[in-house]
């Protein structure tokens, strides 16, 4: 140690150049830049600058916030409700692959995550004044938070009212749960949860034959 005292200052600051260029990481920092998603860029300029401005600890805070805070937004984008397409005898012959069901039945396909920044995808499932039954499709919904779960009580109970009955198909293990601890398939009747859209369509037929 005492030789390091005569080490000249500027070879020092040479060697703190050479370990903090190695550092950086300039080359992965370019190819996110050019690569990732707009989120991450977005996430990585606000952590660099704030390291820069402020300190570490900072930058950790605020980079986790954001990235959290893109993430939901990002997971709100991916869950969509989508409507069957309906055929009917003039439907062009293009279209013969597709099922035909009774006009009384009416059926939405959910995908994606349910919680409170996709919960108002809900509402765009619209049931018409001759729906008998409504059938949830739900086999690509892997979560359900409680807030997503309200706005589905709201759902079915807006349903009975209009005398419509819901039918659920292939509701995923950690939805199923959750919708069993809020009492949600006592509401509904644990006969209108199917394992399948087939056995979710027999039912329906079922109910409208009442």
């Amino acid at each position: 140690m005492p030789y390091a005292g005569m080490i000249p200052m500027p070879t020092i600051a040479a060697i703190l150049f050479i370990v903090a260029y190695n550092m950086c990481q300039w080359h992965t920092f370019v190819k996110l830049v050019k690569t990732a998603p707009k989120s991450d860029i977005i996430v990585l300029f606000a952590s660099f600058i704030l390291t820069v401005l402020f300190d570490l600890v900072v930058a950790i805070e605020i980079g986790m916030v954001l990235a959290c805070l893109l993430f939901i937004k990002r997971m709100s984008e991916e869950t969509h409700v989508n409507s069957w397409t309906y055929v009917d005898d003039d439907t062009p012959d293009v279209d013969e692959h597709l099922q035909k069901l009774p006009l009384q039945i009416r059926v939405y396909e959910i995908s994606g995550p349910l919680f409170f920044g996709a919960a108002s995808a809900i509402e765009h499932i619209v049931v018409k004044d001759f729906t008998t039954c409504l059938v949830l499709r739900m086999r690509s919904v892997p979560a359900l938070d409680s807030t997503a779960m309200n706005a589905l009580v709201d759902l079915v109970e807006v349903c009975e009212s209009k005398g419509i009955t819901v039918v659920f198909s292939h509701v995923n293990e950690q939805p199923m749960k959750v919708m069993e601890k809020a009492g949600f398939t006592e509401l509904v009747g644990k006969e209108n949860f199917q394992p399948n859209i087939s056995a979710a369509l027999k039912r329906a037929e079922e109910v409208i034959a009442e």
